[in-house]
């Protein structure tokens, strides 16, 4: 018997109410946003629209398009001038290759290392939540993370595209046009479909972070797996593996702007990344259920 269930085994038994499951993850909600760390990392992405907003306002004040006209840059930019709705559009497209999963994998990486790191995994394993408690509340943490950095990216990149563009009715990829209203619910389904895009980088971290004691080692491993990731959805000669990597259909939010909607891409995202959580959720909970707790 390894020395964590002994030390378990000698504690009374508690049942965990549901009411202080809630409280434990309110404690975890409230730990992970009060956290510099964390904030530093919402203020750099409320950054990332600002940055894409004035340099287009700044490149288009003789008139011309954005990009020069040669069609670069992230979806939708060249549409920013005409209404700034679009700017929430491209702030999702440029953030979610790297800043937006980044974050996460930094969040999720030090969830369970980051306790072990500085010696506060034990003590809250006293608690009668016990350990596939704990670990589900960790990942629920992490997952409310995906949507609130989705939604500070969004939120920036709405209020900027107010301010520096005209808004009213926009044009869709299909050509038609659609209420600001409808578009500003559009908007809405395409930051959900961003969040949900991410929580197969969550349970990934989540697993990094059972495998080592060191919060650093699991943020560091967490994101250059991130990298490796994104480096071979980009060579062609692996095209037949590429559909089954997590960020090969992130970008099919594009489909929420077409009339009607194409939902043959978005179903396999969603699809791919709750095979992604199921798997690495379950290889986190085998792993932090066996695992001798020592800090």
């Amino acid at each position: 018997m390894s020395r964590a269930e002994v030390v378990e085994a000698v504690q009374p038994v508690r049942p965990a109410s549901p009411l202080w499951t809630f409280g434990l993850l309110r404690n975890e909600l409230v730990t992970t946003f009060r956290r510099w760390r964390t904030l530093a990392l919402l203020a750099v992405l409320a950054g990332v629209p600002i940055l894409v907003g004035i340099a287009v306002k700044i490149e288009t004040g003789d008139g011309s398009s954005p990009g020069g006209g040669g069609g670069g840059g992230p979806a939708f930019i060249s549409q920013i001038t005409n209404n700034g709705l679009f700017l929430v559009f491209t702030a999702l497209a440029a953030t979610l290759p790297f800043f937006l999963p980044m974050a996460v994998g930094v969040v999720a990486g030090d969830a369970i290392a980051g306790e072990a790191n500085s010696g506060t995994l034990r003590y809250l394993l006293v608690a009668p939540a016990g350990r596939s408690r704990l670990l589900l509340t960790k990942y629920a943490t992490v997952v409310v993370f995906c949507l609130a950095a989705t939604l500070v990216v969004a939120v920036s990149a709405l209020t900027v595209g107010a301010l520096l563009f005209p808004l009213g009715d926009l044009t869709t990829i299909s050509g038609t046009q659609i209420s600001f209203a409808e578009g500003l619910g559009r908007a809405l389904l395409i930051a959900l479909a961003v969040a949900a895009s991410l929580v197969g980088v969550a349970a990934l971290g989540l697993f990094v972070s059972t495998l080592t004691g060191s919060g650093i080692a699991a943020m560091a491993t967490t994101v250059g797996l991130l990298i490796t990731v994104q480096i071979l959805d980009q060579i062609p000669q692996l095209h037949a593996l590429q559909p089954y990597l997590f960020s090969h259909y992130w970008l099919s939010f594009a489909d929420l702007m077409r009339e009607p909607v194409y939902w043959d891409e978005l179903a396999k995202n969603l699809g791919l990344q709750t095979l992604y959580a199921a798997v690495f959720g379950s290889a986190a909970w085998a792993r932090f259920t066996t695992k001798d707790i020592t800090a």
